[in-house]
């Protein structure tokens, strides 16, 4: 049997690297679809129940893997449906390839059913390479050089496959004028500043008497590096969320997440540094950094279009985070002077302490922080956690510990809902020996990832592995918005907009044979985490917690106050809850006594 295209496909993709592919199938991509099944295993197919969640799959399978993430989907709503996951691994620079059907080549133009104009479709998310194949011998250079933009730029990039063309009989490009022959292959180049930048850097961390260190995703393989910078100038490091794991949490002078979801000592050390050190980070809020002109700026990062786009940086250092640092240590002074280290360990310790209370601060039913603070001491050695967007992620900022060996992530520049589940099934497929534990709100569930719950039900058996625990926050509210609305607008919540349907998550995940389990009261939240880490099947505790416990940010502004007053004045639903809690969670932190507060 001739060889089709679709077949040389996905042997092409086999060559570069390519095991795990996630989709969902339909006509207009069948012919790639027999070829991975004529392929006998050499590609695992992993089938999602929506190709918005295949994406969002591929793009974690890229984060938790560092490789290549692969999705596909069919023509028309197959191929548009994969758009949202693949924003969000463009937006936290991912390298995903994403490969779509199309109808037949002689149908183009005609208003054919599901004709769609992927290419434009495809132009601003996939725009580093996006190309519709026409002929058989075009498809080994679209597929080669798709695949080594995505991984060389760390971006993502679209094939369009019209379906007759998938069938046809695939041909080699042929040596002559009006052809390309391309190869596979990429080696990852060693990027470094030039040591008179790398002198300019270090001059400016070397005058610093008070450094401040913010770490991101380009920060995530330098660990090390950056524990030993850190160590050497005698400064804190925060963390934006998607660098939560550079350094475990257990160290005293790391103060934690950054903004609107971040820590205390992480906002007063941005106040009153006299100089940054920026690492990888595409942090986008400038006003929880230091004023501009108040303090010394450096900041390392591979791509050149992100520096000095937060904060105007002295000096700009183009590089690989673990290279450039290592380049940078012996250019760099061992500070004696340890006041400042010890203001942030102060700072931190105060925090320590604020959360504990917070989160053992008494709730109708139970306090969602101490769902995750609960978690933190449990989390087994090597688990990986995901978070969705919402009020969920203000706890896993804050609230959950991240030790040495441990990964963890969420859809960070996209903030899209619906991630969690997704990332937390392809974590597992990446790494199938290690813990997953995924923590989403009851509006991202009722969105897209109660179906994926059928996802985990179909592939568990085959992980090595069994341990992957899905909390769900149950308080039948759009909580992050509700907040939203209430701090930065100052209206009221908007019951129509924001109640959801009280849904029983547990009784879904026992009805398609995970275990389900229902927690109520705050005493049970501890036992429930160590019971689920512990059962041999995935697990999805619904925690009942308490919509009006409010997420509050390390610093609330002179405007936020005024209009949360705006809110009171004007009458909320829940305004009796949402002022005791405000109250406990603003006042009980600092008041000597009981834990728990009735």
């Amino acid at each position: 049997m001739a060889m089709t295209v679709g077949d040389f496909i996905v042997e092409r993709l086999y060559q570069w690297g390519v095991r795990r592919i996630y989709g969902y199938p339909g006509d207009g991509i069948n012919g790639v679809f027999g070829a991975l099944n004529r392929a006998d295993g050499k590609i695992r197919f992993i089938q999602a129940r929506h190709e918005e969640m295949a994406a969002f799959m591929a793009a974690a399978d890229a984060k938790f893997s560092g490789q290549l993430g692969v999705c596909i989907a069919t023509s028309g709503p197959g191929a548009t449906h994969l758009l949202t996951g693949l924003y969000d691994a463009r937006m936290d620079h991912m390298p995903v390839l994403a490969i779509t059907g199309q109808q037949a080549r002689t149908a183009l133009g005609g208003h054919y059913q599901q004709e769609l104009d992927l290419v434009s479709v495809f132009k601003d998310v996939a725009g580093a390479f996006v190309q519709q194949a026409s002929a058989p011998a075009q498809v080994r250079h679209l597929v080669d050089r798709a695949i080594r933009t995505a991984i060389g730029e760390r971006r993502v990039t679209a094939i369009i496959l019209p379906n007759d063309l998938q069938e046809a009989e695939y041909t080699e490009p042929p040596h002559k004028h009006g052809t390309v022959h391309s190869g596979i292959g990429y080696s990852r180049p060693r990027v470094v500043p030039y040591e008179a930048d790398l002198q300019r850097a270090a001059e400016v961390l070397n005058s610093g008497k008070k450094v401040a260190m913010l770490v991101g995703a380009g920060a995530l393989n330098a660990g090390d590096e950056v524990f030993e910078v850190a160590q050497k100038l005698g400064a804190g490091v925060a963390k934006a969320l998607l660098g939560k794991a550079v350094l475990p949490d257990d160290l005293p002078w790391v103060t934690g997440s950054i903004g609107l979801l971040g820590t205390v000592p992480s906002y007063k050390m941005m106040e009153e540094c006299d100089t940054l050190l920026m690492i990888g980070s595409g942090f986008p809020y400038s006003e929880f950094l230091p004023q501009e002109g108040k303090a010394r700026g450096v900041q390392i990062d591979i791509q050149p279009d992100m520096l000095s786009l937060r904060y105007p940086m002295e000096v700009n250092l183009v590089g690989d985070a673990a290279e450039t640092l290592r380049a940078l240590l012996p250019l760099l002074e061992d500070k004696q002077e340890r006041s400042w280290r010890a203001t942030i360990e102060d700072w931190r310790s105060d925090w320590d302490r604020t959360l504990e209370k917070r989160a053992m601060v008494s709730a109708k039913p139970i306090n969602p922080q101490r769902v995750v603070y609960e978690l933190s001491p449990r989390l087994p050695e090597r688990a990986i956690v995901t978070c969705d967007s919402g009020s969920c992620a203000n706890w896993y900022a804050r609230d959950l510990k991240i030790r040495r060996g441990m990964s963890c992530s969420l859809s960070g520049g996209l903030a899209s809902m619906g991630a969690a589940v997704p990332y937390a099934i392809a974590a597992k497929f990446a790494h199938p020996d290690r813990p997953v534990v995924g923590l989403v709100g009851d509006g991202a569930m009722q969105m897209s990832n109660l179906a994926e719950l059928i996802t985990v039900a179909k592939y568990w058996r085959e992980w090595a592995n069994p341990q992957w625990v899905l909390a769900v926050f149950n308080n039948q509210d759009l909580n992050q918005v509700t907040w939203e609305q209430r701090v930065m607008e100052g209206d009221p919540k908007f019951e129509a907009s924001q109640d959801i349907p009280d849904v029983p998550y547990h009784a879904f995940a026992n009805s398609i044979g995970l275990t389900g389990v229902l927690i109520e009261r705050e005493e049970d939240v501890g036992p429930a985490w160590e019971q689920a880490l512990a059962a041999e099947r995935p697990v999805l505790l619904e925690f009942r917690t308490d919509p009006d416990v409010p997420p509050l940010p390390p610093h609330i502004s002179l405007e936020q106050a005024k209009q949360f007053a705006s809110t009171l004045l004007q009458g909320d639903p829940d305004q009796r809850g949402i002022l005791a809690q405000t109250a406990k969670q603003l006042f009980g932190a600092l008041l000597p006594g009981k834990r728990k507060d009735n």
